[in-house]
């Protein structure tokens, strides 16, 4: 699918006034798909064709990316962002769904997943998870490697920056997340810096990374929903990320009982684009091996 074209497919619900782009598609099991940061739901296109033949796939542009509104004066945050999932799928009368999550989106579903958990131990009615995969991300915030942009994104120069970000230096940087050998195209490239750039959104990008201060304000929460929780969890990692790598898989080896990993070696931060193959098999052998549960 062409980027023109998923733009042409997008949906749109109003939360909290602003306007969200989201996509709809398929029949069965809803499986909620959730991105990460910078970037959008185009992220899960090479996959969309396989998750759609068996789920009921929904994804959004979360407020401040992609083709969904960017308030520039806006706090942004997990929890808002995680209320922003919810409502897209009461609006669409989903109670039950998978999840898919990368990145940023890892924060989110772990949000989602401490809801869920809160929810069934006091019996509460809402949005039940029925499985959650984990794409590279940051789940434990003392693991995330935050590349030398991030840092200066989340300083007091942060606003500068953002002006100063053309498409050249965000493609060098960009590429350097991912593995030496799947590193994307300049077609590629020019998708992903074209929905950033939608609604001049490089001018948030400092707001929007306050997401590194979330992750450690909410550690022992959003730990506890992985090392604690009933939901049953894969983590699919590409080692060769420096973010989020094999470092991560590592720790996460350690913590959560019985851990469930797929390494898939050569692939860094984005797995999904990297290798949608690989990463569609270890995540539909996941949800098959946990169906009817």
């Amino acid at each position: 699918m062409k980027l023109d074209d998923w733009r042409r497919a997008a949906r749109h619900f109003d939360f909290g006034g602003h306007r969200i782009a989201y996509w709809e598609e398929g029949e069965g099991e809803a499986l909620l798909c959730i991105h990460g940061f910078p970037t959008a739901s185009w992220d899960w296109h090479a996959l969309w064709p396989d998750l759609t033949a068996r789920f009921r796939v929904v994804a959004a542009d979360m407020l401040g990316f992609g083709l969904s509104d960017k308030p520039r004066r806006h706090r942004y945050s997990i929890h808002e962002q995680a209320s922003l999932q919810e409502a897209l799928l009461e609006h669409l009368g989903v109670k039950r769904a998978h999840v898919l999550a990368h990145d940023y989106g890892d924060s989110v579903a772990q949000e989602l997943l401490a809801r869920h958990e809160e929810r069934r131990g006091a019996a509460r009615a809402g949005l039940a998870i029925v499985s959650c995969c984990f794409l590279n991300g940051g789940l434990y915030p003392e693991c995330h490697r935050a590349r030398p942009i991030q840092k200066l994104l989340n300083s007091p120069l942060g606003s500068l920056l953002t002006r100063l970000t053309t498409e050249g230096r965000f493609r060098q940087g960009f590429s350097q997340v991912f593995g030496p050998a799947t590193r994307p195209s300049d077609g590629e490239l020019a998708d992903f810096w074209a929905l950033i750039q939608h609604q001049d959104g490089m001018r948030i990008a400092h707001r929007l990374i306050r997401y590194m201060e979330d992750r450690k304000q909410h550690r022992d929460r959003w730990v506890g929903a992985i090392e604690c929780g009933s939901v049953p969890l894969r983590l699919v990692n590409g080692p060769e990320d420096p973010v989020s790598g094999r470092h991560l898989a590592e720790r996460y080896r350690e913590r959560v009982p019985d851990a469930d990993v797929v390494l898939l070696e050569g692939i860094g931060h984005y797995p999904q684009v990297e290798d949608p193959e690989a990463t569609k098999r270890a995540f539909l052998e996941f949800v098959e091996r946990h169906a009817g549960r």
